[in-house]
């Protein structure tokens, strides 16, 4: 059962006041206005906010509250213009003011709502996994924004996540998001694993916070030039990715593109490798996804190099995503265009589309943002959150309601005797 801090409307609150005693939670607080929830956070230590969607009892400060302290909010709204409010500030557990308890408790209980317009998931797509690698070929194929945004989409269905950056050859991860990158925060993890003092309280220390509403992640930064690649050695590495997978639901991991083994070929057997992070990291994840440029030169390489992931990965494991497709660079019906190739030269019947969206990618860079938050309603965005809903994400399980039964009539003795 939860703990539960409350600030509705009078009217609101007495109605349901019942039923959430009824249902075992226990009502820590009863707030007025969202000041007053957003101080009283620490001293009362609520597992679940229940608001009013209106701008009196739900803001943004209110939301990044919650979610750096990985509570959950729940509003009810009493009209379109407060739904519109709490939808502009991205949170999707709303509710309409005249909800019954029984419609609340799911949520309170932790189902995230999907909207409708994601669509139904398909049952054919695999269910959750909780470490996914983003791979891509040399020639910057998109590899990080589809990693950042995948992180924020999974964050943003109210789960912990932790983003990664594990390439060996320098990472861009800190300076997309806006994060300082003094010190290169995974390898230190690295380093600590390696001595056996990576513990929970280190990871807290050195991840960094990416704060959104309803969309915070952790990020461990990447190396801050190419050559402090010997710090990322093999064992390091499975050693602080499972340390991370055991503090974060999710773990997305943003690899480098190298998949020789040549350096392999040395007589030193204990050499430092280049590719070693990459290798570990792809064994690590439950789910690979090969990210390829929808472009002559881009599909070539990708397909060059989805020879080499094969070898390294099975492919039930491995999502292909072709990004950037566009009629410009592949002529009329750029989609067919590419799964043609595909399956003609790789056997690849499964592809998953990202759009062009040259624009929302420019906001989102100069704003040192992700997706979600400085171009929401572009297609990019809109093909990025279907697929790590659809795809990464366990399915979710119908709420069961209880049906109604009326009670059976009773006669009167009077009556049953004649």
């Amino acid at each position: 059962m939860a703990r539960l801090a409350i600030a509705l409307d009078p009217s609101t609150e007495d109605r349901l006041l019942a039923d959430v005693v009824e249902h075992g939670h226990t009502i820590v607080g009863r707030l007025v206005g969202w000041r007053d929830v957003l101080e009283s956070l620490d001293v009362l230590a609520p597992e679940v906010v229940l608001v009013g969607a209106g701008r009196d009892t739900l803001s943004a400060e209110l939301l990044a509250g919650c979610d750096e302290r990985g509570i959950r909010i729940v509003a009810l709204s009493a009209g379109d213009a407060e739904r519109a409010h709490a939808a502009q500030l991205g949170l999707h557990e709303v509710l309409d003011r005249t909800a019954t308890w029984t419609e609340v408790e799911p949520l309170v209980r932790g189902a995230v709502p999907v909207p409708s317009r994601v669509g139904e998931i398909s049952p054919r797509a695999p269910r959750s996994a909780s470490m996914v690698a983003v791979w891509g070929p040399a020639g910057a194929p998109g590899r990080t924004t589809v990693a950042v945004n995948v992180a924020a989409e999974i964050a943003g269905a109210g789960h912990t996540v932790a983003l990664v950056d594990a390439d060996p050859y320098g990472g861009t991860i800190a300076p997309l998001l806006g994060l300082l990158d003094e010190a290169p925060g995974f390898a230190s993890a690295c380093r600590l694993a390696g001595g056996g003092a990576l513990d929970r309280a280190e990871l807290q220390r050195i991840a960094q916070r990416y704060s959104a509403p309803r969309a915070s992640f952790d990020v461990f930064t990447g190396l801050v030039g190419p050559s402090r690649w010997p710090e990322l050695s093999a064992e390091r590495v499975t050693a602080t990715l499972e340390a991370i997978r055991a503090w974060a639901e999710y773990v997305v991991i943003d690899t480098g593109f190298g998949l020789e083994r040549d350096e392999e070929l040395t007589s030193d057997q204990f050499a430092p490798r280049r590719n070693a992070a990459t290798f570990a990291a792809l064994s690590a994840a439950d789910r690979v996804i090969a990210v390829g440029l929808a472009d002559p030169v881009g599909l070539s390489r990708l397909l060059r190099g989805y020879g080499d992931l094969v070898d390294l990965v099975e492919p039930e494991r491995i999502d292909v995503v072709a990004n950037r497709v566009r009629t410009s660079a592949l002529g009329i019906d750029a989609h067919a265009q590419v799964r043609q190739t595909l399956r003609r030269f790789a056997g690849i019947t499964d592809v998953v589309m990202l759009p062009h969206d040259g624009r929302a990618a420019d906001a989102a860079i100069l704003t040192a943002r992700t997706l979600r938050d400085s171009a929401p309603r572009s297609p990019l965005r809109a093909a990025l959150r279907t697929y790590a809903l659809e795809r990464l994400l366990p399915v979710p399980e119908p709420v069961r309601r209880s049906r109604f039964r009326p009670a059976p009539m009773r006669r009167s003795p009077d009556r049953a005797a004649s």
